[in-house]
Protein backbone atom coordinates (compact mmCIF):
# COMPACT_ATOMS: atom_id res chain seq x y z
CA UNK A 1 0.00 0.00 0.00
CA UNK A 2 2.97 2.36 0.61
CA UNK A 3 4.53 1.93 -2.91
CA UNK A 4 0.91 2.41 -4.77
CA UNK A 5 1.03 5.79 -4.55
CA UNK A 6 4.50 6.32 -6.84
CA UNK A 7 2.96 3.75 -9.36
CA UNK A 8 0.08 5.61 -10.00
CA UNK A 9 1.57 8.82 -10.34
CA UNK A 10 3.55 7.14 -13.10
CA UNK A 11 6.92 7.56 -11.82
CA UNK A 12 9.79 5.00 -12.44
CA UNK A 13 11.22 3.02 -9.67
CA UNK A 14 15.11 4.78 -9.13
CA UNK A 15 17.52 2.73 -10.30
CA UNK A 16 19.83 1.31 -7.43
CA UNK A 17 23.61 2.48 -7.76
CA UNK A 18 26.14 0.41 -7.02
CA UNK A 19 30.07 0.95 -6.22
CA UNK A 20 31.87 1.56 -9.67
CA UNK A 21 29.09 1.81 -11.46
CA UNK A 22 28.59 5.80 -10.51
CA UNK A 23 29.33 8.34 -13.36
CA UNK A 24 31.59 9.95 -11.30
CA UNK A 25 33.42 7.03 -10.10
CA UNK A 26 37.03 7.35 -11.33
CA UNK A 27 38.31 3.42 -11.59
CA UNK A 28 40.95 4.48 -14.05
CA UNK A 29 43.15 6.36 -11.28
CA UNK A 30 46.02 4.60 -9.82
CA UNK A 31 45.55 3.53 -6.10
CA UNK A 32 46.28 6.41 -3.53
CA UNK A 33 50.33 6.28 -3.11
CA UNK A 34 51.37 6.44 0.91
CA UNK A 35 51.49 10.16 2.46
CA UNK A 36 55.11 10.08 2.97
CA UNK A 37 55.62 9.25 -0.58
CA UNK A 38 53.88 12.31 -1.82
CA UNK A 39 55.94 14.33 0.60
CA UNK A 40 58.79 13.12 -0.80
CA UNK A 41 57.98 13.84 -4.55
CA UNK A 42 56.71 17.49 -3.28
CA UNK A 43 60.24 17.74 -1.56
CA UNK A 44 61.81 17.15 -5.07
CA UNK A 45 59.81 19.51 -7.09
CA UNK A 46 60.64 22.14 -4.54
CA UNK A 47 63.96 21.48 -5.18
CA UNK A 48 63.73 21.52 -8.67
CA UNK A 49 62.23 24.68 -8.75
CA UNK A 50 64.64 26.56 -6.78
CA UNK A 51 67.55 24.71 -8.77
CA UNK A 52 65.89 26.20 -11.66
CA UNK A 53 65.19 29.48 -9.82
CA UNK A 54 69.48 29.54 -9.60
CA UNK A 55 68.73 29.98 -5.34
CA UNK A 56 67.63 27.79 -2.46
CA UNK A 57 65.88 29.35 0.79
CA UNK A 58 68.49 28.22 2.55
CA UNK A 59 69.60 31.52 3.53
CA UNK A 60 66.28 33.44 4.91
CA UNK A 61 66.70 32.86 8.45
CA UNK A 62 70.44 34.82 8.57
CA UNK A 63 68.63 37.72 6.34
CA UNK A 64 65.53 37.97 8.41
CA UNK A 65 67.46 37.97 11.62
CA UNK A 66 70.15 40.66 10.33
CA UNK A 67 67.27 42.86 9.06
CA UNK A 68 64.68 42.79 11.83
CA UNK A 69 67.04 42.25 14.98
CA UNK A 70 68.27 45.77 14.46
CA UNK A 71 64.86 47.04 14.16
CA UNK A 72 63.72 44.95 17.64
CA UNK A 73 67.09 46.76 19.17
CA UNK A 74 65.93 50.17 18.16
CA UNK A 75 61.95 49.57 19.13
CA UNK A 76 63.22 48.38 22.66
CA UNK A 77 65.91 51.42 23.08
CA UNK A 78 63.26 53.97 22.06
CA UNK A 79 60.86 52.27 24.81
CA UNK A 80 63.68 52.68 27.80
CA UNK A 81 64.06 56.27 26.31
CA UNK A 82 60.32 56.78 26.85
CA UNK A 83 60.46 55.74 30.00
CA UNK A 84 62.58 57.58 31.36
CA UNK A 85 61.31 61.10 30.06
CA UNK A 86 57.69 60.21 31.67
CA UNK A 87 59.23 59.18 34.77
CA UNK A 88 61.79 61.98 35.25
CA UNK A 89 58.81 64.17 34.21
CA UNK A 90 56.11 62.66 37.16
CA UNK A 91 59.20 62.96 39.66
CA UNK A 92 60.17 66.39 39.02
CA UNK A 93 56.43 67.75 38.73
CA UNK A 94 56.38 66.10 42.44
CA UNK A 95 59.65 67.77 43.67
CA UNK A 96 58.27 70.85 42.62
CA UNK A 97 54.93 70.29 44.28
CA UNK A 98 56.72 68.85 47.24
CA UNK A 99 58.73 72.05 47.27
CA UNK A 100 56.51 74.50 46.92
CA UNK A 101 54.71 72.88 49.83
CA UNK A 102 57.49 73.13 52.05
CA UNK A 103 58.37 76.72 51.43
CA UNK A 104 54.99 77.50 52.03
CA UNK A 105 54.61 76.38 55.86
CA UNK A 106 58.17 78.15 56.55
CA UNK A 107 58.30 81.79 58.98
CA UNK A 108 60.15 83.99 56.33
CA UNK A 109 61.66 84.25 52.78
CA UNK A 110 65.15 82.76 53.56
CA UNK A 111 64.16 79.79 55.31
CA UNK A 112 61.25 79.48 52.72
CA UNK A 113 63.75 79.17 50.11
CA UNK A 114 66.47 76.68 51.50
CA UNK A 115 63.16 74.67 52.29
CA UNK A 116 62.95 74.60 48.66
CA UNK A 117 65.91 73.34 47.84
CA UNK A 118 66.62 71.23 49.61
CA UNK A 119 63.11 69.17 49.63
CA UNK A 120 63.20 69.16 45.70
CA UNK A 121 66.77 67.81 45.95
CA UNK A 122 65.73 65.13 48.29
CA UNK A 123 62.62 64.14 46.87
CA UNK A 124 64.63 63.76 43.19
CA UNK A 125 67.68 62.03 44.51
CA UNK A 126 64.93 59.95 46.68
CA UNK A 127 63.11 58.98 43.24
CA UNK A 128 66.40 57.01 41.40
CA UNK A 129 66.23 59.49 38.71
CA UNK A 130 69.26 60.31 37.18
CA UNK A 131 69.56 64.55 37.16
CA UNK A 132 72.73 65.32 34.99
CA UNK A 133 72.47 68.70 36.73
CA UNK A 134 69.12 70.11 38.72
CA UNK A 135 67.76 73.54 39.19
CA UNK A 136 65.44 75.04 42.16
CA UNK A 137 64.15 78.45 42.02
CA UNK A 138 61.80 79.57 44.46
CA UNK A 139 59.24 82.29 43.84
CA UNK A 140 58.99 83.52 47.76
CA UNK A 141 58.18 87.37 46.95
CA UNK A 142 54.46 86.64 49.24
CA UNK A 143 56.55 87.01 52.31
CA UNK A 144 56.42 90.42 52.16
CA UNK A 145 52.75 90.72 51.40
CA UNK A 146 51.06 92.68 54.71
CA UNK A 147 49.33 90.07 57.02
CA UNK A 148 45.52 89.46 56.02
CA UNK A 149 46.36 88.88 52.14
CA UNK A 150 46.53 85.75 50.55
CA UNK A 151 49.88 85.19 48.69
CA UNK A 152 51.32 82.29 46.37
CA UNK A 153 54.55 80.32 46.63
CA UNK A 154 55.81 79.10 43.27
CA UNK A 155 58.93 76.66 43.21
CA UNK A 156 60.43 75.47 39.21
CA UNK A 157 62.47 72.47 39.54
CA UNK A 158 64.25 71.44 36.73
CA UNK A 159 66.51 68.14 35.74
CA UNK A 160 68.59 67.48 32.92
CA UNK A 161 67.96 63.62 32.19
CA UNK A 162 71.41 61.82 30.78
CA UNK A 163 70.13 59.61 27.51
CA UNK A 164 73.61 59.30 25.71
CA UNK A 165 74.40 56.09 27.44
CA UNK A 166 71.70 54.42 25.96
CA UNK A 167 73.54 54.96 22.57
CA UNK A 168 70.70 55.36 19.79
CA UNK A 169 71.79 56.63 16.56
CA UNK A 170 70.32 60.40 16.48
CA UNK A 171 69.27 60.90 19.66
CA UNK A 172 69.69 63.60 21.73
CA UNK A 173 71.99 63.37 24.23
CA UNK A 174 70.18 64.87 27.07
CA UNK A 175 66.10 65.88 27.71
CA UNK A 176 65.65 69.16 30.23
CA UNK A 177 62.60 68.55 32.45
CA UNK A 178 61.02 71.41 34.37
CA UNK A 179 58.10 71.57 36.29
CA UNK A 180 55.87 74.17 38.61
CA UNK A 181 54.96 74.17 41.70
CA UNK A 182 52.42 76.42 43.20
CA UNK A 183 50.66 76.31 46.78
CA UNK A 184 49.17 79.36 49.00
CA UNK A 185 50.72 80.86 51.58
CA UNK A 186 48.38 81.43 54.83
CA UNK A 187 46.94 85.22 54.83
CA UNK A 188 47.54 85.20 58.78
CA UNK A 189 49.92 82.96 59.60
CA UNK A 190 52.26 85.31 61.24
CA UNK A 191 55.75 85.85 59.33
CA UNK A 192 58.68 87.30 60.53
Amino acid sequence: MRGAWVSSVGAAEPEVVRAGNHPRARSSRAPARPVHARAHDLRLRRGSLAHLRGRSDEGNVAVNTAVIFPVLLLVGLLLIMAGRIVLAQGVVQSAANEAARAASISRNQQVAAVQATSTATTTLSNSNVKCASTSVAPSTEAFGLPLGETGTITVTVSCVVPLADLGMPGAPGSRTISATGTSVLDAYRGRQ
